[in-house]
């Protein structure tokens, strides 16, 4: 814990709200390790059940995990606002690998769609003629019926995340347990435990989600499991035709679970798409348009059963009410544009070249690394944390594991976005050197 911070309080209650009033003030950063709960206690001169209340009631809120033997630690993106950033910044001359974004390089212009719109658009519209438009819903339709994903019922929410959350809130409470993959999306594994919801990891290998993970994790009461279809983050997983049909066998008929499929690299990808979609009553089709189009396009199309979509719809008609129609439209013209579906598949192939450059280089040097598509490598490694400062101190920034496992093993993801052909020599040579290490010349008697 930082040395600046001290944990006040006499009570749970006040304990808690310390620890949360830390994180807000950026005195507790993310990764921050809490002390035990008897060293805090005593230090408090309280019980240790009040401080293991007090941590309950923060893990409960998706503020803290518990690390096994690393203890107690703040959460990588604990749902409170802070004053300051939650990741330091890099050092100056250090390339950042570690964002997981695409290349804004290759992000289709959106000044010329802008423009038309602004052209076309008519009187404003008001409140009740808002919501889904019906073009956007049968565009999207089309989209997901060359895919074969079954689409009679779409709607539209604010992003891949949101589109998650809502369907989560909609079917499950707090306590449920959630089925997702290990190593996983970080994002998502910080939703679910500020949900109040419990997550059971799956592994994952190169077609995706393992399907004695996936059954471990339905014995196991999982009432939801979520899975990526493509360019899954952080190991480039996509579920194969022989993947898809086992667990649609597994899945087949599971009245108590809830399916959500996420295919957030939709037209980046560049493996056939072999959807789960409609394995169980209860299922989600996510797409999001942010990577291929543009992270500040907050957009996904969601398909799935009449009532699942229902559900969604209406929860969003009663709080955000629904996604502004002026992206609604924008995005429509990107779909509609044969121009930006040229940029787009460039954008695709130029990620599958650094990916498989980057995995060539990785090899010749004796290391394997995950990526069968998207714009990340996933590395395992038998230390990360020696692994990272290694690098760092090499002039590259990469994302810890650390931020995507519950029980995998330790490694690194290196998004490919950001790395031009000339660094992957000098790149590779010093993942190898972080990974294996030269023995100490230090002198031993």
């Amino acid at each position: 814990m930082s040395a600046r911070y001290q944990v006040i309080g006499a009570t749970a209650a006040e304990i808690s709200a310390s620890i949360e009033s830390g994180i807000r003030v950026g005195d507790l950063a993310a990764g921050a390790a809490l002390p035990p709960v008897r060293a805090l206690a005593a230090e408090l001169r309280v019980s240790p059940a009040t401080v293991a209340r007090a941590y309950q009631d923060l893990r409960q809120r998706g503020l803290l995990a518990t690390a096994g033997r690393h203890g107690t630690r703040v959460r990588p993106r604990p749902p409170v606002a802070t004053r300051r950033a939650l990741h330091p910044s890099t050092a100056p001359g250090t390339c950042d690998l570690s964002l997981g974004e695409p290349d804004t390089r290759l992000l289709p212009p959106l000044g010329p769609h802008l423009a038309a719109l602004a052209a076309e658009f008519g009187a404003p519209l008001g409140y009740a003629s808002a919501g889904v438009l019906p073009e956007l819903a049968d565009a999207a339709r089309e989209r997901f019926a060359a895919d074969g994903v079954p689409a009679d019922d779409v709607t539209v929410t604010g992003g891949a995340l949101d589109g998650i959350e809502r369907l989560l809130a909609a079917h499950l409470r707090p306590g449920d347990a959630v089925a997702v993959e290990d190593p996983g999306w970080a994002n998502l594994l910080d939703l679910v435990a500020a949900l109040g919801l419990r997550a059971i990891g799956v592994p994952v290998d190169d077609e995706g989600p393992v399907e004695a993970g996936v059954r471990v994790a339905l014995a196991a009461g999982a009432r939801a499991l979520v899975v990526t279809s493509r360019a899954q983050n952080p190991t480039g997983a996509a579920v194969s035709a022989d993947r898809a049909a086992a667990l649609h066998a597994l899945l087949a008929g599971r009245e108590d679970l809830l399916l959500i499929e996420d295919d957030h690299a939709a037209e980046l990808a560049r493996v056939p798409l072999h959807p789960l979609a409609g394995a169980t009553p209860a299922w989600a089709f996510v797409r999001s348009v942010s990577k291929p189009y543009g992270p500040d396009l907050r957009l996904a199309a969601l398909a799935g059963d009449e009532a699942t979509v229902a559900r969604v719809a209406g929860r969003a008609r009663v709080g955000a009410g629904w996604v502004s129609t002026v992206l609604q439209r924008l995005v429509l013209a990107l779909w509609r544009d044969p121009a930006t579906a040229a940029l787009v598949d460039r954008a695709g192939a130029s990620y599958e070249r650094r990916r498989g450059d980057l995995l060539a280089a990785l090899a010749a040097r004796g290391l394997a690394g995950h990526a069968r598509t998207g714009i990340n490598v996933w590395i395992p490694v038998p230390d990360e944390t020696s692994a990272l400062t290694a690098l760092r101190d090499a002039g590259w920034a990469v994302a810890p594991g650390a931020l995507f496992r519950i029980a995998a093993g330790p490694g690194l993801r290196i998004t490919v976005s950001q790395l031009d052909p000339p660094d992957l020599p000098a790149l590779a040579d010093a993942v190898a050197a972080a990974v294996r290490p030269r023995p100490s010349t230090a002198f031993r008697a």
